[in-house]
């Protein structure tokens, strides 16, 4: 019964994760503290285990929808190593800063700007983005041939995910998060192209991210064994899923996944 429950929740956090590009995190993670708190279905467990848990799972969430992703080529490499160059040190420091301030004020704070971001992305397409950078503008080829233009310039691109990865470990809600709407909305990536990529960048940060839990013993590997099977077909699925979906329709799911994110935070800092 509890590697069938496991399986489940991996299976369901890993579909949801690769179809918006968030990773899953966001679905394991309070999953787990809440079927193991408020039932016997599961034995209760810390949130730090919950977490360091997560994230290992997600390198295998991470590594199915980007083999997945590859197949579609909707991966735009070049992009996620620039991000995930800013995203990957800013998420150690949030982290870290994570740790001497009182966050409740901050959750909340923050979970109305996650929310606002989801009102944001329903306007994206009256936001222009700035083009009259050097090397500001990429072209990048889907499966079918066609060409998509997008902006953004390497050195800027970097510090706008540092600033993003400081948010998103400091307040522990996955890069991907931020980082989707990011490309969304300042370099106007196709949704299919910003989900896709950001799920290269969960995959190279919860490597980084794993290494530091398993260091803190936060990781628990019998619910590995459960959790890590069903991620990796539900991340198979939420890619197959994206694939067939238009990128109005990805982005309307995204805003849904962001207001439930927004609202977690909120009442998570009451």
């Amino acid at each position: 019964m509890l590697l069938v429950l496991l399986l489940m929740i991996g299976l369901v956090g890993g579909m949801l994760g690769s179809l918006v590009g968030l990773g899953g995190g966001i679905i394991i993670v309070p999953a787990l503290l809440f079927i193991g708190t408020y039932t016997n279905l599961l034995p209760s467990i810390t949130p730090q285990f919950a977490v360091g848990t997560s994230m290992f799972i997600l390198i295998v969430t991470g590594l199915s929808s980007t083999i997945a992703y590859m197949k579609q080529k909707t991966v735009y490499f070049k992009a996620g190593i620039i991000f995930f160059i800013g995203s990957g040190p800013g998420a150690l420091v949030g982290a870290l800063v994570n740790k001497e301030i009182e966050l409740n004020q901050f959750y909340i704070c923050f979970g109305i700007f996650v929310i606002f971001i989801s009102i944001l992305l329903s306007v994206q397409k009256y936001i222009k983005p700035k083009t009259n950078q050097v090397g500001s503008v990429h072209i990048f080829e889907d499966k079918q041939g066609i060409k998509h233009t997008l902006y953004f310039q390497p050195v800027l691109a970097v510090v706008i995910a540092f600033i993003v990865g400081v948010l998103s470990g400091l307040f522990g809600i996955g890069g991907g998060s931020l980082m989707v709407p990011t490309m969304l909305l300042l370099f106007r990536f196709p949704a299919s192209i910003a989900v896709a990529t950001s799920m290269f960048m969960v995959f190279l940060s919860s490597i980084i991210g794993s290494i530091t839990h398993i260091q803190l013993g936060n990781v628990d590997w019998l619910w590995i064994l459960g959790l890590a099977p069903g991620a990796w077909i539900g991340a198979k699925l939420g890619a197959y899923i994206n694939g067939r979906l238009k990128d109005g329709t990805v982005v309307v799911i995204l805003r849904l996944v962001l207001v439930v994110v927004g609202i977690r935070l909120v009442f998570q800092g009451l």
